[in-house]
């Protein structure tokens, strides 16, 4: 195939994920990755940064719509509810659409320490940018984080059922039933 050829972000991911489940994520090389996609490895450093930007590719842009999501909820929705509320359509706008690779991310995460490690740095990430949309939204300092920290627990805590093999339910349905759960233990 053309380098060129437009879907190559997604055969270097497709291609980057496929090796990460068949060697590990650390015995992988970008080069490895370049070529079972019919690619070369400058092509590959255009579209990501490193090999464990393929695994967390698309974070931004559904970290953007979430923040809007959240701003944009009714002033009278509760702090949690807000925050929930742009997990859900984050979930739905970007997340389904890799559903049918969720269960391999999800083996390809378990298996390698050092993308539990990025992921514990993108949580981290993700709690601010939803404590600043709840401040935005007027919620003070302290509840902000809670409820950030929070809901990031919530988002996990579904994506992790998402991503299994037997489950039928979308991850934005797992996300409210999540949240439900929590906020009958927490009230």
């Amino acid at each position: 195939m053309a380098r060129w050829e437009p879907g190559a972000s997604d055969r270097l991911r497709d291609a980057a994920m496929t090796l990460f489940d068949e060697q590990g994520f650390e015995n992988t090389t970008v080069a490895q990755i370049a070529e079972r996609a019919g690619l070369n490895r400058r092509t590959f450093f255009h579209h990501f940064a490193d090999k464990r930007e393929v695994v967390f590719a698309g974070q931004d842009a559904s970290e953007e719509l979430l923040v809007s999501a959240i701003r944009a909820q009714p002033e009278t929705v509760d702090p949690m509810r807000a925050a929930a509320a742009g997990l859900a359509a984050a979930a739905d706008t970007f997340y389904e659409q890799y559903r049918e690779g969720a269960e391999l991310f999800g083996r390809v995460l378990a298996a390698s320490p050092e993308l539990r490690e990025r992921e514990l740095v993108k949580r981290a990430t993700l709690a601010e940018k939803i404590a600043a949309a709840l401040r935005d939204r007027g919620t003070g300092e302290s509840a902000a984080v809670v409820a950030a920290w929070a809901a990031v627990a919530v988002f996990f805590v579904a994506r992790n059922q998402w991503n299994q093999p037997a489950n039928r339910r979308t991850l934005a349905e797992l996300i409210n039933s999540e949240l439900e759960e929590f906020l009958g233990v927490v009230t």
